[in-house]
C-alpha cells in the first residue's frame, strides 16, 4: 500500500504542476490577444494551439449574452476551472497518498 501511497502522491504533485504551468501559458495567450503578435511566430502558434481549444468549449459554456460584450471572458473561465481542480482535485490525491502512505 505504501508504493500506491507514492504513486498517487507523485501524481497529485505531477498534476499540480502541469496545471500551474498550464495557468501562465493562459496568462502569456491573454496577453498576446491584447498585442496582435506575428500569426506566423511559431511561440505564438503553439501557445494558440495548446490554449484554443480550451478557450473555445468554454465559450460554448458561457451564456452567448456574455459573448457578445467585446471581452473574451473564457481565459478567466478557464483559470477559474483549474485554480478549482488544484484545489480540489490535487489536495484530494494528494491527501488519500499521504494516507496510503501512513497507513
Amino acid at each position: 500500500m505504501k508504493f500506491l501511497g507514492l504513486l498517487l502522491t507523485s501524481f497529485a504533485e505531477l498534476t499540480n504542476i502541469v496545471l500551474e504551468v498550464y495557468m501562465y501559458l493562459i496568462f502569456v495567450a491573454a496577453l498576446l490577444s491584447w498585442v496582435r503578435p506575428d500569426p506566423y511566430n511559431p511561440l505564438v502558434r503553439i501557445i494558440r494551439q495548446l490554449t484554443e481549444p480550451v478557450f473555445s468549449y468554454a465559450r460554448r459554456l458561457l451564456p452567448r449574452a456574455l459573448n457578445n460584450v467585446g471581452l473574451d471572458l473564457s481565459p478567466m473561465v478557464v483559470l477559474f476551472a483549474i485554480i478549482l481542480l488544484r484545489n480540489v482535485l490535487v489536495r484530494l490525491l494528494f491527501e488519500m497518498g499521504l494516507e496510503l502512505r501512513a497507513g
